[in-house]
Formats: C-alpha cells, sequence, structure tokens
C-alpha cells in the first residue's frame, strides 16, 4: 500500500509527529508504505528536548562570551591577527543558531503544533539556516586563512589588502549563506493537519514533483553543508599540520617539538569534530535521500532507523556550536589572556596582579592553536 504525500503527512501526525526535522528541511513526504512505529515516540521527543535546551545554555553562555571578549580587545585597541575576524563571525552565527533553539524546543513541546504563524515560521528557519551554512562557511575560510598565512610567514606587505580580502570573504560568506537558505525558506508554510487544529510549520512543495524537490533540496544541503567544506577544512589543516612538521625539523628543540606535536593535535581535533558532528547527520540524510529516489531498499525497519537517527544526529551536529567556542578559543592562550584582562583588569589595577599577567602574557602575535617559538602570524 502506499500513500500520496498529503495522507502520509497526516498519518505521521496522527501518530505524533515530531516538526523539528523541518528546521533541516527534512520532511519524509513522499510515497512509501505504511509502517508501524517501532519506537516509543514521547521517549524521543522528551529526549530531544532536553538536548536542545543543554545546547541552548552552553551554545549561548560560550559564544556570547567569546564574541564579549573579542569586541572588548577591538575596544581596548589591543593588537591581534586578522583571523578574529572570521572567529567573531563565526560566534555570531553559532549564537543566532543556538537562540533559535528554543522556539523549536517549544514547537517539540506541543507535538509538532507551530503557535507562532507563518512570517514567524519563516523568519525562524531563515535566521537558522542562515547562521547555520554562516558557521560551516567560515570554518572553512579558516582553514585556507590560517594555511595562508603560515605560507606567507614574514611577509609584512600586502597586510591592508589581505585584511581586505578577509572582510570580503566574510561579506561573500554571509551572502551565499543567505541565497543557499533562501529556496527551503521559500517553500515554508503553516498548514492546518486533518487530525484535529494542530498547525505544522513546514515545507510544502509544488505538488507535480514534491519528491523532486524535497530530495533536491536535501542533495542541496549535503553539498553545501558537508560535501564542499569538509574537504576544504581536511585539506587544508593537513597543509598546516605539515608546515608545522617541515619547520620542526629545522628547529630540533624538544621544546618548540613537544609545542608543535600539540599544535598538530589540535589542527587534528578540528577535523575529527567537524567529521564526527556533521558526518552521521549527512550520512543518514544521504541513505534518505536514496531510498526516495528508489536506489535503497526501503523497508519498515529501515524507515523507522532513519527517523529516529535522523533526530539523533540533527542534536549531534548542533552540538558542534558548543564545541566551536572551545577549539578556537578556551584553548587559545591569547584569548584566555583576554578574558582574564577583561574580568581580573577591571578590578585589580591597584594591585600588583594585573601587572603580573601583563608581564607574563605571550606575544599577540601567536597562533590560537600554535605556542612555539618565534610562532607564525595566523
Amino acid at each position: 500500500m502506499s500513500l500520496s504525500t498529503s495522507e502520509l503527512e497526516d498519518l505521521w501526525e496522527s501518530l505524533g509527529d515530531l516538526n523539528f526535522s523541518d528546521a533541516f528541511s527534512n520532511i519524509s513526504s513522499v510515497n512509501t508504505m505504511v509502517c508501524a512505529t517501532a519506537f516509543n515516540r514521547n521517549a524521543l521527543l522528551y529526549s530531544m528536548c532536553v538536548l536542545y535546551t543543554f545546547i541552548f545554555i552552553v551554545g549561548v553562555a560560550a559564544n556570547a562570551l567569546v564574541l564579549w571578549v573579542n569586541i572588548r580587545a577591538q575596544r581596548d585597541s589591543t593588537p591581534r591577527h586578522e583571523t578574529h575576524m572570521y572567529i567573531a563571525h563565526l560566534a555570531v552565527a553559532d549564537l543566532c543558531v543556538c537562540a533559535t533553539l528554543p522556539v523549536w524546543v517549544s514547537s517539540l513541546a506541543l507535538h509538532g503544533h507551530w503557535p507562532f504563524g507563518e512570517v514567524a515560521c519563516k523568519l525562524t528557519h531563515l535566521l537558522f539556516s542562515v547562521n547555520l551554512f554562516g558557521s560551516i562557511f567560515f570554518l572553512a575560510c579558516m582553514s585556507v586563512d590560517r594555511y595562508l598565512s603560515v605560507k606567507k610567514h614574514g611577509d609584512n606587505e600586502g597586510g591592508a589588502r589581505r585584511k581586505l580580502v578577509r572582510r570580503a570573504a566574510c561579506v561573500g560568506v554571509w551572502l551565499l549563506a543567505l541565497v543557499a537558505s533562501l529556496p527551503d525558506t521559500y517553500f515554508l508554510r503553516t498548514v492546518k493537519s486533518t487530525h484535529g487544529d494542530t498547525m505544522l510549520c513546514r515545507p510544502v512543495y509544488p505538488e507535480e514533483n514534491p519528491r523532486e524537490w524535497m530530495v533536491g533540496v536535501q542533495l542541496s544541503f549535503i553539498l553545501l553543508g558537508f560535501v564542499l567544506p569538509f574537504p576544504v577544512i581536511a585539506v587544508f589543516y593537513a597543509l598546516l599540520a605539515r608546515a608545522f612538521t617541515r619547520s620542526s625539523s629545522s628547529s630540533p628543540s624538544s621544546t618548540v617539538e613537544q609545542e608543535r606535536r600539540v599544535s598538530r593535535r589540535v589542527i587534528l581535533a578540528y577535523i575529527v569534530v567537524f567529521l564526527g558532528c556533521w558526518g552521521p547527520y549527512h550520512g543518514v540524510l544521504l541513505v534518505d535521500a536514496l531510498s526516495q529516489l528508489g536506489l535503497v531498499p526501503l523497508t519498515c525497519g529501515l524507515e523507522n532507523v532513519i527517523y529516529v537517527a535522523l533526530h539523533l544526529t540533527q542534536c549531534l551536529s548542533l552540538l558542534h556550536c558548543c564545541f566551536n567556542p572551545i577549539l578556537y578559543n578556551f584553548i587559545n592562550r591569547n584569548y584566555r589572556y583576554d578574558l582574564m584582562k577583561a574580568f581580573i583588569f577591571k578590578y585589580s589595577t591597584r594591585t600588583g596582579l594585573a601587572r603580573l599577567i601583563e608581564a607574563s602574557n605571550m606575544s599577540e602575535t601567536e597562533y590560537s592553536a600554535v605556542a612555539v617559538e618565534n610562532p607564525p602570524q595566523i
């Protein structure tokens, strides 16, 4: 037995379908078999609410702190490398992603009901999607920028030009993220369930070919969110690690070698965390798209596995907004110095503590993940 698009949606709604997947443009609204639910939907619902609440609290606090410290450092005219520009934009993007989570959690708590209206449906999704893409794109830009900075270390010419390029890259990232988010946002509607008065915020694709539109949106999300940025991040950070390996051979000092070994581990963490957070979700999303195209046999067991896996891996992917402040800021000695400066200096100007910290501060040109002698300006 097969169902039409609207009939299938109504069936899932009557079973208490979760609506948060709409934020990732992944409604399973195609012809398929009618399968019994083989998992506790209420348990999944409440688990998602708890997990997203945790991500909201940690993500907002960490990214707001990063943004505040960066703004304060700039206000104090602290000399910093231009990579801070990407870090500040990354913090803004992750902060905005986390800020939308209470809206989605409230919809989850109402079993998919959307009480905020169609305008809020579109705007919330647009804010979420633009900043989600922006966060991923800024990570890719940062990997390229850091490698090129190492290759050009010692070249003091063209500083103004590189600063202009970085600013143009930031503008380009936001524009690209906006363009990538517009198509699916355009199709979002608030529609009434045929089972009760429940209103849903979900994409409504053209009736002529809804499956093709949905699969196209899924594949575009996979392409822009993982297939293109991950190789860029992996390749350029691998090149950066190799550059450190080569430079360490010319500096036999055991201290320098140990510091650069730590730096290479941090670089590996950048790659592993991105792959670990985003790989599972895009993998499940690809299986879902292939099953809708008939390239993967869709059984009831697979249908249930995909449904649960999509929700769990969505949560895992958003954990990246919590990991980014740790990886790109909290392990940075300069950032920790700025943090101490922001909280301690203000209240210790009459003591020797401020001068003691100032005297122990490392060079402001040191790379956030590279504590080495004569460090590259990244």
